[in-house]
């Protein structure tokens, strides 16, 4: 246990997450002592009242480290001005303290003040570095977009970041080529979408945030995956309602597009879950149906989450070559079986094979292969055996992921069951794996990053050149509306001015059956307020 006191309530998940993700297999807990009242000035009394004695008990009953940390915020009197201090004690009487200056009208600066003297208390204490430096956001990217859109060259953003994040210069120099790699790719769909305002006689396009982009949920899997914490369902359990599940998706798809008439998405996206435990009689059924409510005309790429190899058949493969599907993953989180057999992959290495080569054969030629790092007892040479593996296969895309295991997952729920496990990542295996990458001609295009991952790293897309993501990158960078259908889907409307409102869809499947009309409600009102913004 890991105890934090400070006084100021709205930087309590800042400090949470940074302390966490030092110490990810400990329990944290930030309380607010006071929200910004005055608090006598700690170095009088010449260190911080520190609870060493409560620090030893809970040493006593912990093998890890531990300790109590304080974080003050003192107002100058008379000035916009805050002194910040810090000291940490532990139960073995170790003790640091720290302390800064910052702007109180500046709340920006005085978080990333705030982050940066928590990040060298730490950093101190424990002896080590992050990768990520004191960030803990999960768009890494946003921050070097965001000034090469101001005109800033590579080499002042990367000065910035470091001094500002102390981030590593790898990570710096993977989030900055990523940044500069997705301008490129974003500067493509504007381009297309202007060609699309030419042919419609329309003066010219609009900015890539009065678009949209297109996200149909299908909540089921062959199994669940020990690690898993989406909102999915074993197929089995809801054969019988897939229909009436359908039935719904389709209510939902008619309603929005109502709401959008003449006008398509540049990209679609079908995910979950996993969209081919539907039957192809389903599946034709649910692209059809798209068809029928949205211009696909401009639409530049149309991606289909195959996911799980064991729900891979040729006669669905048919169905999505048929409607012209662009893209599509097969992902199996490992190569080796014995971690498969161990998190609930009901198939095989071997089915993964021949369900990439069924694809192949049938002309599919921009297959995604999704992996997870970190999984239960794989280390470097089980990583290594997959990416061999994956090598000769020769996917389009890669999406390498750090395994995080958030509250929902089993792994997590029943985590006395499984403290025996280890979840080892490091930088040398993600260097590994982007090596291999590198080596099968693929660039890293997207990047982002989730809580409690293992080591504290990222995920990472690599492509060929022209079998990147489009989906991804705008998700990601949260520039263009995501319109999302489904139970569990998450609709993000982007404003004027980047202002994002979420509409959410409930995840229950049966709670989203039968409150499509309060869902559909919620969509209309958001779309409706977004279109008179952009006026």
């Amino acid at each position: 246990m890991i105890q934090v006191s400070l006084n100021r309530q709205c930087f309590q998940y800042d400090v949470h997450s940074l302390v966490r993700a030092f110490y990810p297999g400990e329990e944290v807990r930030v309380d607010c002592i006071q929200d910004g009242a005055d608090v006598e000035n700690p170095r009088s009394q010449g260190r911080l009242p520190c609870r060493r004695e409560q620090c030893e008990t809970d040493s006593a009953q912990s093998d890890a480290e531990l300790f109590f940390l304080k974080i003050v915020f003192q107002m100058e009197c008379g000035r916009l001005q805050s002194q910040i201090w810090m000291e940490l004690c532990d139960g073995a009487g170790k003790t640091l303290h720290m302390e800064s200056s910052c702007c109180e009208d500046d709340r920006h600066e005085t978080k990333n003040e705030l982050k940066r003297l928590l990040y060298r208390l730490l950093s101190d204490y424990s002896q080590k570095t992050l990768p990520w430096g004191n960030l803990t956001g999960i768009r890494p990217t946003k921050i070097p977009m965001a000034l090469l859109n101001q005109g800033w060259k590579n080499s002042a953003i990367a000065d910035y970041m470091r001094k500002t994040y102390y981030t590593s210069n790898e990570k710096t120099a993977l989030a900055i080529a990523i940044a500069n790699r997705e301008r490129y790719l974003l500067e493509k769909l504007y381009l297309n979408q202007e060609a699309a305002a030419a042919e419609s006689g329309a003066s010219g396009p609009a900015p890539l945030w009065n678009g949209y982009s297109l996200y149909i949920g299908i909540p089921f899997c062959p199994s669940i995956c020990l690690y898993c914490s989406f909102s999915s369902s074993p197929i089995a359990l809801w054969k019988n309602q897939a229909d009436a599940y359908l039935d719904t998706l389709l209510y939902e798809m008619d309603q929005v597009a109502k709401l959008l008439p003449g006008r398509g998405p540049d990209t679609v996206y079908i995910g979950g879950g996993t969209p081919t435990t539907l039957e192809p009689e389903q599946m034709d059924r649910l692209l059809t149906h798209i068809e029928k409510c949205f211009d696909l005309g401009h639409t530049q790429e149309f991606t289909v989450e195959a996911g799980r190899p064991d729900s891979i058949s040729r006669e669905k493969l048919a169905v999505l070559k048929k409607h012209g599907i662009t893209r599509i993953s097969i992902n199996p989180q490992t190569m080796n079986q014995e971690t498969l057999d161990f998190i609930g992959r009901k198939h095989t290495v071997e089915e993964t094979k021949e369900a990439f080569s069924l694809a192949r054969e049938m002309g599919f030629d921009n297959i995604n292969m999704d992996l997870i790092v970190g999984l239960p007892g794989e280390g470097a040479p089980q990583v290594e055996h997959t990416m061999q593996v994956l090598s000769g296969m020769k996917p389009d895309s890669i999406t390498v992921h750090s395994l995080a295991v958030k509250r929902a997952a089993r792994l997590r729920l029943f985590r006395e069951e499984h403290k025996e496990l280890t979840f080892e990542n490091s930088s040398e295996i993600m260097d590994m794996t982007a090596a291999y990458t590198r080596e099968a001609g693929m660039h890293p295009y997207y990047l982002y990053r989730q809580k409690n991952m293992a080591g504290n790293f990222e995920n990472v897309g690599y492509a060929r050149e022209g079998c990147e993501g489009l989906y991804n990158i705008l998700i990601m960078e949260e520039i263009q509306t995501i319109l999302a259908l489904g139970a569990g889907a998450s609709t993000k409307l982007v404003f004027p001015g980047n202002r994002i409102c979420r509409v959410e869809n409930v995840k229950d499947i049966k709670n989203y059956m039968e409150r499509i009309g309060e869902m559909t409600e919620r969509k209309r009102a958001g779309l409706y307020e977004r279109e008179s913004a952009s006026l």
